[in-house]
């Protein structure tokens, strides 16, 4: 590692010893939201988020400080690399592996038991990764405490994965996220919680930043995106279609206008 970066991961270190696991009150400004991301894999500038869609539920997440997570980390998609820390919110095939690279540092599952919900609260370098339990609907039984929505703070900005979700929220899931930034959002509408659901939980949660994930189809997707404009919503959405699966994110670049922007793939 150059001598540069293992100083600026040393301070960042230190930085993060103190962080708080509330999320900061976000932030909007005028400045151009996002742009194609050419990291590819590599280096994030200090202050950027870079995010990569792999497919399905699975994202590709790069710090500043080098630390790469892989969400939902399973045997049907699989990252090019091998990260630092993976998540897997939900006890089903395509969410998780029983093969987790022998690389990886960290690996959190999010799924407890009927007796509780399993907690995770992990400082790695310049990241903290924290998970809200939510429960899963199994055919005519309801699996407490079944799927986590993860969050991942890094670069003063707070990213959550939905998960595998399947109802709306409550007042307790929603402090315990606090404010959040980017979101990441099943948008199947069968599998998971129904669009319409599934739109009240945008708006409880209202991130300037979404972004659509758990689709079969563009089809699929295009009929989550023609409910969201036909539906009475609380929120004026724009979407952008980015022309590649990867793009970065700073807290200086969040939409003052909530935005849906969708990352090639499915």
């Amino acid at each position: 590692m150059r001598p540069w970066r293992v100083l600026f991961v040393a301070i960042l270190t230190l930085l993060s010893a103190g962080v708080d696991a509330a999320c900061l009150k976000h932030v909007a400004s005028d400045r151009p939201m996002l742009w194609p991301a050419a990291f590819g894999f590599g280096e994030v500038p200090p202050g950027n988020v870079g995010i990569t869609y792999i497919g399905h539920a699975s994202f590709l997440i790069e710090s500043a400080g080098g630390v790469k997570i892989v969400t939902d980390y399973n045997d049907y998609v699989r990252a090019p690399l091998t990260p630092d820390i993976v998540t897997m919110n939900n006890a089903h095939t395509t969410h998780y592996s029983m093969s987790v690279d022998p690389g990886v540092k960290y690996v959190l599952q999010g799924w407890g038991t009927e007796k509780g919900p399993i907690e995770h609260d992990l400082t790695y370098l310049d990241v903290q990764v924290r998970n809200v339990p939510t429960n899963v609907r199994d055919f005519d039984r309801t699996r407490y405490n079944g799927n986590s929505i993860f969050v991942f703070e890094m670069a003063n900005l707070c990213i959550a994965h939905l998960g595998h979700l399947h109802h709306r929220l409550t007042r307790e899931h929603l402090t315990a996220l606090g404010e959040i930034d980017v979101l990441m959002v099943p948008v199947d509408g069968s599998y998971t919680l129904n669009i319409d659901g599934m739109i009240e939980v945008i708006e409880q949660i209202r991130a300037p930043l979404m972004i659509p994930m758990h689709f079969f189809s563009m089809s699929g997707l295009q009929r989550f995106l023609d409910q969201l404009k036909g539906t009475n919503t609380k929120l004026d959405y724009t979407v952008e279609f980015n022309p590649t699966p990867s793009t970065m994110v700073s807290r200086e670049s969040l939409p003052r206008q909530p935005k849906i922007l969708v990352l090639p793939g499915h």
